[in-house]
Order: C-alpha cells, then sequence, then structure tokens
C-alpha cells in the first residue's frame, strides 16, 4: 500500500511540475503520533517554490488529485505548513496484514541488490595481539551491516586485511624472544615498548617446549615472528568464531610487495603527475584534492607509509569487479581515508563505489566508571574476555545498538542483567513470550493448529483494539527499516526497530489475551504474534543474536 500511494503521489506532483521530478527525493514516512495518520508526506514543502505557491497551496492540489487516484484511503488530510497525511481504510489494513502474513519466514528480506557483489572489510586487526573490544565493535559492525546487505539481496564478500610485516611485528618478536629467554633462565629485561600480556610468555613456553635451549644464542626473529604471528591469528581466529564471526577471505598485505602491485600504483601515482620527491621522500599531492597538506606515500627511509598499500589494496578490490566497497574503520582513521579515495578517483576509478563507515570507540563501564586501558601494556579487556562475561548475544547487540558516530560506553552491569532494563533481553523476551502462547494454545485449544493458521482462514478485520493496530503498523516498517539500514550501513536503526517493536508487543501481551473463547479472535490474534515473532526472529538474525523460545 505505502508502493501504491508514493506512486500516485510521484504521478501527481509530475502533474503538478509539468515533468518528471526524478531529481526530487520522494517519501512517505510513518507519524510518531497515530493521529497524525497512517502515513505522511512533505512533498508540497519540497516543489512549493518551484511553482510559485505557498506549501499549503500546494498540498490542496495534490490532495485533489491524490483523492481521484487512490482508492483505500479513508482521509487524505493537510496539517501544520504543508504535510499531507494519509490514513488507511480498515479494508486497506486488512489487506496490508494479510500481505505481510503471505510472506512468511522470508518477512522484511527482499532482493532490491539484485546480485550485485558486495566487498565488506571489518576487524583487519594486525596479529600483535588477543582481540580488543575496539576490534570487537568493528566486527559487530562488520558483521551486521554484511547481514545487513544481504538480507536486501547482495551477494556479500567478507574479507579481512592484515599486515605481518613492519616495526610493530618486529616488537612482537623481540618481545617473544625476551620472554622465550627469561623461560630459559636468562637475565634480560623486557623493552618498556614491548608487548607484555600473558600470551607472550604462552608463545615463549611454546617455542621452549618445540626447541629446549638451541634458539638461545640466535639472534635471528624470524622464527619467534612466525611462532607469534601463527598464535595470533588462531586465536584472533578462535575469537571471531566465538562472536559468530567468520570471513571469506584474509588478504595479507604483504602480498602487494609480492606481486609487485606497491611498485606498480606508485609508479602509476608518478605517470599521473600526482606525486613528487622532496627531503628523499615521495610525497602525493594531496592539496589539489582539498587536504590541507601533501602526505608522504614513501618514507627517506624507503619504507612506505600506509597510505600506499591501501591505494594499491583498494586498486586491486577494483580489479576484482566488486559492484560496492565497503570499508568499516574506526575514528582513528577519520583524517587518513580521504587521501586513498582521492588518489583513486585521480586513477579515473570510480571512487563512489567505495563506502567508508568510521565508528567511534567504545569505553567500557565497569560499577559506573570507565576502565582504562592499554594495549601494549595489556592491561585492558580482551574481546574473548567481554564475551565470557556478558555473552556473546549482549556483546554483539551492545556494540551496535547505538549511532556508530557516538562514542559507545559499553555498561557491563547492563549487559548482564537478565531483566527487561536489558535491551537484548527485552527484544528476546518478546520472542520467549510470544513462543509460551504458542504452547499456551495447544494446552488449551488443540483443534487449533498453527501451522494451518493462513491467509484463508484469519479475518484480520477481528483485530480493532489500539494495540493490535500499532503492532500490524510497525510489523509493516520492517522490510523499509532493513532497507534503509542497509543502505545507510547503520545497524542503529535495526536494534530500536526491535525495541520498538517489543515494546508494542509486551504492551499487547499485558493488556490482551491472545488465546480466547472465540476461535476467530483466537487466530487472528495467533496470526499477528506469529508475525511479529517472525520480525523480531529474522531481525536478531540479521544482528547475529540468538531468537530463544524459553527464557
Amino acid at each position: 500500500m505505502k508502493e501504491k500511494i508514493l506512486n500516485a503521489l510521484t504521478e501527481a506532483v509530475n502533474e503538478l511540475l509539468g515533468s518528471s521530478c526524478d531529481e526530487i527525493k520522494l517519501s512517505l514516512t510513518v507519524p510518531k503520533d497515530n493521529s497524525h495518520g497512517d502515513f505522511s508526506s512533505n512533498a508540497a514543502m519540497i516543489i512549493a517554490k518551484k511553482i510559485g505557491k505557498s506549501p499549503r497551496d500546494t498540498a490542496t492540489v495534490i490532495v485533489n488529485s491524490l483523492n481521484e487516484k487512490i482508492s483505500n484511503i479513508a482521509s487524505c488530510e493537510i496539517a501544520g505548513p504543508g504535510f499531507i497525511n494519509f490514513k488507511l481504510s480498515g479494508d486497506a489494513g486488512a489487506q496490508i496484514f494479510l500481505q505481510l502474513f503471505n510472506t512468511g519466514e522470508k518477512i522484511g528480506l527482499s532482493n532490491t541488490g539484485n546480485g550485485k557483489r558486495v566487498n565488506i572489510e571489518y576487524v583487519s586487526a594486525n596479529p600483535t595481539g588477543p582481540l580488543s573490544v575496539g576490534h570487537g565493535r568493528n566486527a559487530a559492525v562488520g558483521d551486521v551491516i554484511a547481514n545487513l546487505y544481504k538480507a536486501v539481496g547482495y551477494d556479500v564478500t567478507r574479507e579481512y586485511y592484515f599486515n605481518d610485516a613492519g616495526n610493530q611485528m618486529t616488537v612482537l618478536a623481540n618481545s617473544v624472544r625476551t620472554r622465550y629467554l627469561q623461560l630459559l633462565g636468562v637475565e634480560v629485561e623486557l623493552d618498556e615498548n614491548a608487548y607484555q600480556g600473558e600470551y607472550i610468555i604462552d608463545i615463549a613456553q611454546a617455542i621452549k617446549n618445540e626447541h629446549s635451549d638451541f634458539l638461545k644464542d640466535t639472534d635471528e626473529l624470524n622464527i619467534f615472528k612466525k611462532y607469534a604471528v601463527d598464535a595470533m591469528f588462531d586465536m584472533i581466529k578462535v575469537s571471531l568464531k566465538k562472536m559468530c564471526v567468520e570471513h571469506d577471505v584474509y588478504f595479507n598485505e604483504r602480498s602487494l610487495y609480492d606481486d609487485g602491485k606497491i611498485e606498480e600504483t606508485l609508479q602509476k601515482i608518478d605517470k599521473l603527475g600526482l606525486s613528487y620527491k622532496k627531503d628523499d621522500a615521495i610525497w602525493f599531492k594531496a592539496m589539489q584534492f582539498g587536504a590541507e597538506k601533501d602526505r608522504v606515500l614513501v618514507k627517506s627511509t624507503g619504507e612506505p607509509t600506509y597510505r600506499l598499500p591501501d591505494i594499491a589494496y583498494h586498486v586491486d578490490k577494483f580489479k576484482r569487479n566488486y559492484d560496492l566497497i565497503v570499508d568499516i574503520f574506526g575514528a582513528d582513521h577519520q583524517a587518513q581515508y580521504p587521501d586513498v579515495i582521492a588518489c583513486l578517483k585521480a586513477m579515473d576509478l570510480d571512487e563512489k563505489k567505495v563506502k567508508v563507515v568510521i565508528y567511534q570507540f567504545v569505553t567500557i563501564v565497569k560499577d559506573g566508571e570507565a576502565v582504562k586501558m592499554s594495549t601494549r601494556k595489556a592491561n585492558y579487556i580482551t574481546l574473548d574476555e567481554l564475551m565470557d562475561d556478558v555473552g556473546v548475544d549482549a556483546t554483539r547487540y551492545f556494540f551496535v545498538m547505538r549511532r556508530l558516530g557516538s562514542h559507545l560506553e559499553f555498561d557491563i552491569e547492563l549487559a548482564r542483567k537478565h531483566s527487561l532494563d536489558n535491551p537484548v533481553f527485552y527484544v528476546q523476551y518478546a520472542h520467549a513470550r510470544i513462543s509460551s502462547i504458542f504452547r499456551h494454545c495447544a494446552e488449551k485449544k488443540p483443534d487449533i493448529c498453527l501451522d494451518k493458521i493462513d491467509a484463508e482462514n484469519i479475518n484480520p478485520a477481528l483485530l480493532t483494539e489500539q494495540e493490535e493496530i500499532d503492532l500490524i503498523s510497525h510489523v509493516a516498517q520492517f522490510k523499509d527499516t532493513i532497507s534503509i539500514a542497509a543502505k545507510t550501513c547503520e545497524p542503529h536503526r535495526l536494534t530500536g526497530y526491535l525495541e520498538k517493536i517489543a515494546e508494542l508487543f509486551h504492551r499487547y501481551y499485558n493488556l490482551h489475551h491472545v488465546v480466547v473463547d472465540d476461535d476467530e479472535v483466537t487466530k487472528a490474534r495467533l496470526a499477528l504474534v506469529i508475525l511479529t515473532q517472525r520480525v523480531i526472529k529474522n531481525g536478531l538474525e540479521i544482528l547475529g543474536v540468538n531468537a530463544p523460545e524459553k527464557m
């Protein structure tokens, strides 16, 4: 019905303008206040200036046209400065309910992506230690965004990009070697910049177990580095699997060097006249693209900065023919990625295919106070520790339930709670409550078979309570919510939606019985809660959160 109204609205505006309004983004929204109708549009305010009329006069012309174009509308009224509010007839509401019910288990899913290929890169932590809570938010955000794209019909590739070379890996190898020597009884101090976690000792112990003291006098760090990298990646993959996160591709930055893609990219930048030499370094002319200053691509030491391999990496992604490339970055990349995008554009690559998602960092709040953390000193809460403490469901849900542009305070005490104060528990409890209704129905009315409730034997006209109307209206927004959340890469839209539908259901549950004496009313109400549960289940599945039948 929404699509039908929007099409009619578009047609009316086209007639008024005397041309296509494709460049004008017309939309219908669901008013927060039910008294304003089922849908509302600001179309009149958008086009008023174009036709030289006031918004209200414009709205009057549009409404007169719409009354001839749309059936099943109880009213089409003008409100405020020129909003057009639509209220559906009872027949229209019944039709919408039946259409929603007939979508079955796939409610909310669509094929708007039409099989387009999207590459989503997330986590991408270098193998220097266990995953932190910051990596955890990246993992949850990336995985849910990937699920959202899949839900709207994209062919999704989940990618992990990492680097096991450079100074940080040398520091890691030296840290392991020092711990190895200490285990052998050698008096040697750990460097103040070394990695200090217990996991370093565990790796050193594994080396000692296998090689005894044969590596005591070697200065070769590669063996220590290899042990460390292998152990770290095993640890990282176990943590991600525990969080229900799995990648399709693991891309090593080092391969860009081995395959000559770094040098090839550098030469192409030079041929385009976008680089120059200064102070024995190679610079990218970033100021040409609006940056405050030019950026170093290759240091005077001959070592590339992060920008050069990042550019080469994205060129490689373009060569893999993705229709869309999504990068999930922490706030520390805010000022860095524009240089990569600018260089891709200069190379004649369609930079609009690249969508960068920036999320703010996480503060762990424990007993009302923020926990101070340092990765290098290993005085931080790991992702594994967090999941062990509050559970995987709460971990994933809490990481995505706030706007990505907002700093996230992860309240451990709240996440632990098995009460309605905890938002993930609140949503899951709605799903479990509906399952309890089904069990109750099986006891009280064994002749009513849930599997046989369908559009042919239910009467949605019997759903007249305001709480029922509110639930139906919110269920009808599910598909749009998923679509918008995928398009904007904003998972919090889905958590907010689920919390609202849980609130509407809990209110309905507290005020009305589903299983009543009248079988026809019972079947109609069962259909409503079946539909509600399908929505909650599909929403939680996209979030990677369980939908329990008992709690």
